[in-house]
């Protein structure tokens, strides 16, 4: 939407554009007088000063401009014009002695005669006699009406030229970093709209680098009317894409399906006459120029209404769009009070585009980023705290160990890490002594006050080889990795005394029964065996504890059998 507003212009640069008078710079206009002669004449015409040239486009024209006025430097003078379409262009310059002094160009050989910014030069050469007149010769000029020239002083022009590069070098590079970072957002987040808001910002500064004359420096083959022409087509094809962007930007439930479709079949079209009319040269060229602006124009009002009925829903691409709006709209409303060849150096119309264009594309880069910023804030909150709602699912709420489902699935992970390294994993059942008689001789709040000391406990324990969990009731659970034998039932005891230790006021010292069991992978094993098969003997250990008088640890036998059926067993 705001390149759209900005390339308004765009076509009218590249095919009809015209400017007043200025009061900085002596503008040629088209009252000049004026000759048609065949392509092959050399002498010079006799010039008439009434009326307009006729019938010019496959012969050529001469422009004669008198330089005796009042106001001109007759001795430091230089011819700046807007590129332009026709095939060869002669300057001479007529000093007071009689000498005449003749510059040419041609199309795809401009020479050291073009400067950035679209500009064409021609310089007087300083003589002692002053200048008379300045005498042009068109060969195969498209229009009249495309002639943009302007008289300064050498200086003047040359400072102009400077400034111009200078600024249409910082547009074209700000454009440029624009397409980049819009083309990956695309990527990354796989959206449309930066991709369309890409693909326009690459056009515009491929579109900058033909109107600037800058492509001249890799083919000066393209001089001429061949950079006019492609400049017409980059201009359509920009507004093109630029609908696209601003349709694709406002999501479907804020947009109706009507105002989207008329708004990209009037982009389309826009494209679609922009192609033959970029290679006309003569012909209905006028005619086919107002009917593409007043299609450009069409559909500059339909996007408006698209951007309205999206902001009225609720849209805030819709509002980002109407930022990035208010500059391109200041610049083409300006175009209609001010002369655009004196300011912005000579570039025009065409610079203004440029430098709309590329403020805009830095606001919806801007927006978007932050945009998708806050979508991805939002998309890390979600995950988040879907990922706490997943952890609190494997937490025990009174005492905050795992749960029976968080230990299972530790141990999955544990015994997957065991199989690979070949290392032993145990599990530890702990069952408090005598939980009931406490329940009801202090009350189940005091026997959930002994649970929770517990568990700050464990908790010790608890690390990268060591998970622990609240089984259920008042048994707790622990998985150990990496330890076997002798070290594992040190490991156990010095649980079950650490246990032993906690104060718990006037309850006294309160115990516990560990059922200790040990999955070992014997000589031909590859995998240390199952959680179930480790329940199963950890929890008749347990039994065996209890039985044999409590607050001790009791560690689980496999029963006396072959090693095919022990390891069947085990991994069962």
């Amino acid at each position: 939407m705001p390149a759209l507003t900005a390339l308004l212009t765009a076509i009218a640069c590249c095919v009809l554009a015209a400017a007043p008078a200025s009061a900085s710079s002596r503008i040629l206009g088209h009252d000049l007088c004026h000759a048609v002669t065949p392509a092959t004449e050399a002498h010079l015409p006799a010039f008439q000063c009434r009326g307009k040239p006729e019938n010019y486009q496959h012969a050529s024209l001469w422009l004669r401009a008198d330089l005796t006025a009042p106001g001109i430097d007759r001795h430091d003078l230089t011819l700046m014009m807007h590129n332009s379409r026709f095939d060869r262009l002669r300057v001479g310059f007529l000093y007071t002695d009689g000498q005449l002094h003749w510059q040419q160009i041609a199309t795809g050989q401009f020479g050291a005669h073009w400067r950035a910014g679209g500009q064409i030069v021609f310089s007087a050469p300083h003589r002692d006699a002053p200048l008379q007149a300045m005498i042009l010769r068109f060969d195969r000029l498209t229009h009249l009406e495309f002639l943009r020239l302007r008289l300064l002083g050498g200086d003047e022009a040359s400072q102009q030229a400077t400034v111009l590069a200078t600024a249409v070098g910082g547009a074209l590079l700000l454009l440029l970093l624009g397409a980049i970072y819009n083309a990956s957002l695309a990527v990354a987040v796989r959206r449309q709209f930066p991709a369309w808001q890409a693909a326009w910002a690459a056009c515009m500064v491929v579109w900058g680098l033909f109107w600037s004359q800058l492509v001249l420096l890799i083919s000066p083959d393209l001089a001429g009317a061949p950079c006019a022409q492609i400049c017409t087509a980059l201009s359509c094809l920009a507004i093109t894409l630029a609908t696209q962007s601003a349709v694709t930007a406002l999501s479907r439930p804020h947009l109706p399906a009507l105002p989207r479709h008329i708004t990209t079949a009037l982009g389309l079209a826009v494209g679609v006459i922009g192609v033959p009319l970029s290679l006309m040269r003569s012909g209905s060229i006028t005619f086919w120029a107002m009917v593409l602006d007043t299609l450009t124009l069409s559909t500059l009002l339909a996007v408006a209404v698209c951007l309205t009925l999206a902001w009225r829903r609720g849209s805030g691409e819709a509002r980002a769009f109407a930022g990035a709006w208010i500059v391109p709209m200041v610049a083409l409303a300006s175009t209609q009070f001010l002369d655009m060849d004196s300011l912005l150096w000579g570039g025009g119309a065409q610079m203004l585009v440029l430098l709309a264009a590329a403020w805009q594309t830095l606001w919806l880069s801007v927006a978007a980023t932050h945009r998708f910023t806050r979508i991805r804030l939002e998309r890390d909150r979600a995950r988040q705290a879907a990922a706490s709602a997943q952890d609190l699912a494997r937490r025990d709420p009174l005492t905050g160990l795992r749960n029976r489902r968080g230990l299972i699935e530790a141990a999955e992970t544990m015994l997957d890490a065991a199989r690979t390294q070949g290392s032993p994993l145990a599990l530890l059942l702990l069952d408090v002594d005598k939980f009931k008689v406490i329940n009801d001789t202090h009350g189940h709040e005091a026997g959930d006050q002994v649970l929770c000391t517990l568990a700050r406990r464990l908790e010790r324990w608890d690390g990268a080889v060591c998970t622990v969990a609240r089984f259920g009731g008042e048994e707790f659970a622990a998985l150990v990795a990496g330890l076997s034998g002798l070290p594992l039932l040190q490991f156990a005891e010095t649980m079950r005394e650490g246990i032993a230790q906690c104060d718990h006021g006037a309850l006294g010292m309160v115990t516990v029964s560990v059922g200790l069991a040990e999955a070992k992978a014997d000589a031909g094993a590859e995998a240390p065996g199952t959680f179930q098969s480790l329940y199963r003997l950890a929890d008749e250990a347990l039994y065996q504890a209890k039985r044999q008088g409590r607050n001790r640890v009791v560690v689980a036998q496999v029963p006396d059998v072959p090693p095919e059926m022990e390891r069947q067993l085990i991994l069962s």
